[in-house]
């Protein structure tokens, strides 16, 4: 009988490879989804902890969202009744930088159907990979000024208390959202 093969964790990464713009090299996806020069441009900026509080310095962050429509850049999104936006795919990576920080130049997304084909609160899905990960997490992030949250099914199903570990704070013009991977302030993460 064979032995089970190692584990192996979801990181460091070849930031090269992943995210080569920092490089010189064109990617498959960066942390610009808009342009600055876009009038409904935002930005969302956050850093990445570990269970005992300290910045993940090497963690990858992606994103994947609707546009201001509620509509994804996805063949499986029939929706033609609602507009594409003309070079937003909906896709962005980042890597975390010394301190544990990334950022995202995007657009604020739409409603899109949820659960029961409900209306969902404008919210962008974030995926987390990470060094020390058996497997990367799910998570979502919400916005402090959407006044929609209330009737986000999805958001509703978190226990008050931890709710507030997915609201992206709005200040100065500018989303806060940190993401704690383990310990006292953990985010909330979701099955894929």
């Amino acid at each position: 009988m064979t032995k089970q093969s190692p584990s192996q964790t979801v990181g460091p990464y070849f930031a090269y490879s992943l995210t080569p713009e920092d490089y010189g090299r064109k990617g498959i996806a960066s942390n610009r989804l808009a342009g600055l020069g876009q009038s409904d441009c935002i930005r969302i900026e956050g850093r990445v902890f570990d269970g005992v509080g300290d910045a993940v310095n090497d963690a990858m962050v992606e994103i994947w969202q609707a546009n201001g429509a509620g509509r994804y850049a996805h063949p499986v999104d029939g929706r033609d009744d609602l507009p594409l936006t003309d070079g937003v795919t909906g896709f962005g990576r980042a890597m975390t930088d010394t301190n544990g920080g990334f950022w995202f130049e995007t657009l604020k997304p739409g409603r899109v159907p949820g659960p029961g084909n409900q209306l969902q609160a404008p919210h962008i899905g974030i995926i987390v990979f990470s060094r020390g990960m058996q497997a990367h997490v799910f998570t979502r992030l919400y916005f402090s000024d959407e006044p929609s949250n209330s009737e986000d099914p999805v958001l509703e199903s978190i226990d008050a208390k931890r709710r507030p570990t997915l609201i992206a704070e709005l200040s100065d013009g500018v989303y806060r959202f940190d993401i704690h991977l383990q310990g006292d302030h953990e985010t909330v993460f979701f099955d894929a």
